[in-house]
């Protein structure tokens, strides 16, 4: 990294991360951190590669019309990196940037791109939808607890007091558990690294999951200190290793019902601490009237759910009438289908395994529903799909560019893409989901 130097710039639009896209007068691209399309703002240029530069805005000359009047959330977490665009503003750049990957990564027409490309539907809450709240623990230069979110590119802890994002119920829970933890725990180390709070507007549930190192833990004093702190449904210890694989080795319940109840299109889901479900429950609703919209099952049908988690497409499936199969590798979302299916009373047949494994043992199919992490599809799994011979494919991606790349796989295996509906999952950042549907040629 060179020497700092400001330029004044026009801005254009958002690109796909939390950047605004301008170019410098050497015709270069920048990535302007903290602009909006239509901003003409002096940036300092902080970082110069070959083929980009990376900016950020030392003053506001002209605010452009995509501008947010006041974020909601000053802190420094970095959870809201577009918390400064209007709301439509943020809908707008969410369509443009999955059609601009459909013609980047998979080469389509840019044409054909626009017309699939649907508008984003809109969350109903642009603040407040999360039902989940993720903290990160650590001690501090003190030898206290530290609770609060990981700054942007680093292992630091900001300490903040609140999340606009989260339910009103569990928006102050950094702060309520900072302080309850403290006092349970002194200066304990009993390994606490994360905690996971998950509330519910619809069922009242709340529930907080601490995950810790396994080793000597007060669990009667932590579970009536941060029951009394939110007033929980249930608190629970995931004993895991640290690091991005997080091995769950077991879970305790501490107080309470020891899983979570969420309502979700006329199902009640129950959802262990370690298990995968939606953040934003409205949404996910969105995501399965578009997913089945698009499949048009019919009674009788066999119909496979990939990647099904605690069962949110696969219980609406079955209860069009399929023949449903769900395939799920995480052990705890495995037993929490098993137990949604059964309260549902839904004969559901239920894989614990790997996609790409199982899915060439189920033979022909009729309908797919693929909802996979976000490096999308391993390369094998489109082959395999191709084989069971599907007429229509739902695909439910949390990442337009392993998307992208993965319609241009079908397309080839000769399945065309029909449709695609971004979905706001995640107001105020740059993240969307993308229900699409595939037709077999």
């Amino acid at each position: 990294m060179g020497q700092t130097s400001q330029e004044t710039v026009q801005v254009e639009r958002m690109g796909y991360g939390p950047e605004a896209i301008a170019h410098l007068a050497s015709g270069k691209v920048a990535l302007v951190e903290g602009a909006a399309p239509g901003d003409v703002a002096v940036v300092d240029v902080i970082d110069e590669k070959a083929a980009y530069a990376r900016a950020r805005v030392a003053e506001l000359v002209e605010p452009g019309p995509a501008r947010a009047a006041a974020p909601a959330c000053a802190a420094a977490c970095g959870g809201c990196p577009w918390a400064h665009l209007g709301y439509e503003a943020q809908l707008e750049a969410k369509r443009a940037n999955v059609a601009a990957a459909l013609v980047r990564v998979a080469h389509m027409e840019a044409v054909r791109a626009e017309a699939l490309v649907a508008p984003c539907v809109p969350s109903k809450r642009p603040w407040g939808y999360r039902n989940k709240v993720e903290l990160a623990c650590g001690r501090d230069a003190a030898g206290n607890l530290a609770v609060g979110m990981h700054a942007p590119g680093s292992a630091g802890i900001v300490a903040v007091d609140r999340c606009p994002l989260a339910h009103k119920a569990i928006e102050r829970a950094p702060k309520a558990l900072r302080g309850a933890l403290r006092f349970a725990l002194g200066q304990q180390d009993v390994g606490l690294f994360r905690i996971g709070v998950r509330h519910s507007v619809r069922t009242g549930n709340t529930e907080v999951a601490l995950w810790t190192r396994p080793g000597a833990f007060p669990r009667k004093e932590v579970a009536k200190t941060v029951g009394d702190a939110l007033k929980c449904s249930s608190v629970v210890r995931v004993l895991a290793d640290e690091g991005k694989a997080r091995k769950v080795r077991k879970v305790e319940v501490l107080a309470g019902k020891g899983c979570w109840a969420e309502q979700l299109g006329g199902f009640e889901y129950l959802v262990s601490a370690p298990s995968f479900f939606q953040v934003n429950t409205g949404q996910a609703e969105a995501l399965v009237r578009l997913a089945l919209e698009g499949l048009a099952p019919e009674p009788g049908a066999f119909a496979v759910d990939l990647y099904s988690g605690a069962g949110t497409f696969t219980l609406p499936l079955a209860a069009a009438g399929c023949d449903v199969a769900a395939v799920e590798a995480a052990g705890s979302s495995v037993r929490d289908l098993r137990r949604n299916a059964e309260r549902a009373g839904a004969a559901i047949e239920v894989i614990g395994g790997d996609a790409a494994r199982e899915l060439p043992e189920l033979g022909g199919l009729d309908l797919l529903v693929v909802d996979p992490p976000r490096s999308g599809l391993h390369g094998s799994i489109v082959g395999a799909i191709a084989e069971a011979a599907p007429q229509r494919v739902a695909y439910v991606s949390c990442d337009p560019q392993t998307w992208a790349r993965d319609v241009a796989r079908f397309e080839e295996a000769g399945y065309a893409l029909r449709s695609a509906a971004p979905v706001d999952m995640f107001p105020q950042t740059y993240h969307v989901e993308v229900a699409s549907i595939f037709d077999r040629a």
